[in-house]
């Protein structure tokens, strides 16, 4: 039983798009099972129904109207680098709502619900491979992965969007008198639900750098403080991930093939930014050809 696990990476994303498309389309590897994180979940829908074309359109066009109805945040470039300050009137508005989060995610909401239509979801049930996204519930202090079988469409949808919601910054959602955030908070990676539910080989999408190359500026705000905090928490998440993953598939006997990003794409995932996800996917596709076929020459954009 093979199957396809995709961590959460915001924006990163889109290498993950691009590394699945070779492994489809030119490995032609067939997955039992997807299970997504995050960012991973936005994917793993289209990837099993194999509309890698519809998905790369997605992933190559959106931007931050695209995630949020309220940003919390604004991009400005400095010395010729993106970084991001607080909105503070969209907070202030957010918060004398009654809004729990800096910002509002409804609109990734919608685009969920625009790109995987009734008819693909009814499709996704009557094939073999599942869908499985990974979700944080803040009430129960446990994380829950939502398979496509026992959900409704509306449900799945949901629970998509859900496992997207990097809070404090996106929608804090309550469903079953429980509150639930991104799936990233408690798995990140989730190597282990793919092994539980019985896949033999695993090929895994981790969407940083395997080596740590980045040593972050000093903070200078106390919105970039909570931002390098979360990245921080989550980077050791993963880091638990892959170490259980990889202990659990040594007991199984099963077999982890690893795809981490060469390089350090970004340092702030929540920036949308079309042109650099276009490139980010065409350089996941050509990193995942080099890491399968050691002859093929490594393609200068992969090295950047």
């Amino acid at each position: 039983m093979r199957a396809l696990v995709i961590s959460g990476g915001g924006s990163k994303g889109a290498f993950a798009g691009g590394v699945a498309q070779f492994l489809i389309q030119e490995a032609q590897y067939k997955y039992d099972l997807f299970v997504g994180t995050s960012t991973g979940s936005l994917l793993i829908s289209h990837l099993a129904l194999n509309k890698l074309d519809k998905i790369k359109e997605i992933y190559s066009s959106v931007n931050q109207k695209s995630i949020f109805n309220i940003c919390p945040f604004v991009v400005r470039k400095k010395h010729g680098l993106e970084v991001i300050g607080i909105n503070h009137w969209n907070v202030l508005r957010n918060f004398l709502r009654g809004r729990k989060t800096f910002g509002e995610s409804e609109n990734l909401r919608k685009l969920i619900r625009d790109s995987v239509t009734q008819a693909e979801f009814e499709t996704l049930k009557q094939g073999s491979s599942d869908v499985v996204v990974t979700v944080s519930n803040l009430s129960l202090n446990q994380v829950e992965y939502k398979s496509l079988n026992e959900c409704t469409y509306e449900e799945f949808c949901d629970w998509i969007w859900i496992s997207s919601n990097y809070t404090p910054f996106m929608s804090l959602v309550k469903r079953n008198g429980c509150e639930y955030a991104d799936g990233g908070l408690g798995s990140l990676v989730p190597i282990e639900e793919a092994l539980r539910r019985g896949a033999t080989e695993i090929d895994v999408v981790v969407l940083r750098t395997e080596v740590n190359y980045l040593n972050r500026m000093p903070v200078r705000s106390s919105f970039e403080l909570i931002t390098t905090m979360s990245e921080f928490m989550l980077d050791r998440i993963e880091n638990q991930n892959i170490r259980i993953g990889k202990l659990v598939a040594n007991q199984k006997d099963a077999i982890i093939n690893f795809y981490y990003t060469p390089t350090v794409l970004t340092t702030n995932s929540l920036i949308f930014n079309k042109e650099r996800m276009t490139l980010w996917w065409k350089r996941g596709y050509l990193y995942a050809k080099n890491k399968n076929d050691e002859t093929s020459p490594i393609d200068p954009e992969v090295q950047e």
